[in-house]
């Protein structure tokens, strides 16, 4: 069985590189969701008018990765106490937020950023966000270049390498055990 965890932590690229590496995420789809206007595509999210976040869609196997550790990671490898910000990302469509598909997700999302905020020592701005029309909440998928994009161009893409590796590295160090990368050690 797999559920579904929606996030948004700035770049796209970015987070999607981090949660390809978690032992127990079966997939990771770069997309858009949250905003006013159906069928987006990158260039009118990227021009923050349509409401949308950059985020990632994650299909995980809770037998072996449970949503609470998933949303540690999450606040683990970006920072939650950027208001409309990661790095030099700069715009709503960079947002941290938690996209809950059920209440228990909800209510998991709520104790993960309190978990946070007790160790970030300042604010976490992550917002919990359930749409309430069909178009905030609808899912679209990136175009297919942004899918996989650390592995197929972002290695020869100065941003993603002054970016991922430090996420890469944080998730490593902290949760070694949930890593891909590090089971192959």
């Amino acid at each position: 069985m797999t559920d579904y965890a929606t996030l948004a932590g700035g770049c796209f690229w970015c987070t999607e590189a981090v949660f390809k590496d978690v032992i127990g995420v079966e997939t990771v789809e770069s997309g858009y969701i949250g905003g006013h206007v159906p069928n987006p595509d990158y260039r009118s999210v990227c021009d923050g008018t349509t409401g949308h976040a950059e985020a990632i869609r994650i299909g995980f196997d809770p037998a072996q990765l449970s949503y609470a550790d998933l949303l540690d990671i999450f606040f683990a490898t970006h920072d939650g106490t950027q208001l409309n910000r990661q790095g030099n990302d700069v715009g709503t469509q960079y947002r941290s937020a938690i996209f809950p598909a059920s209440l228990s997700q909800e209510a998991e999302a709520r104790a993960a950023i309190a978990r946070a905020q007790a160790a970030a020592g300042k604010p976490i701005v992550t917002t919990i966000e359930t749409p309430q029309d069909a178009v905030a909440g609808t899912w679209y998928p990136a175009e297919s270049y942004h899918q996989a994009y650390w592995e197929t161009s972002g290695r020869t893409n100065g941003y993603c390498l002054a970016v991922i590796p430090p996420k890469l590295q944080k998730l490593r160090k902290s949760f070694a055990a949930r890593s891909k990368a590090m089971a192959t050690v």
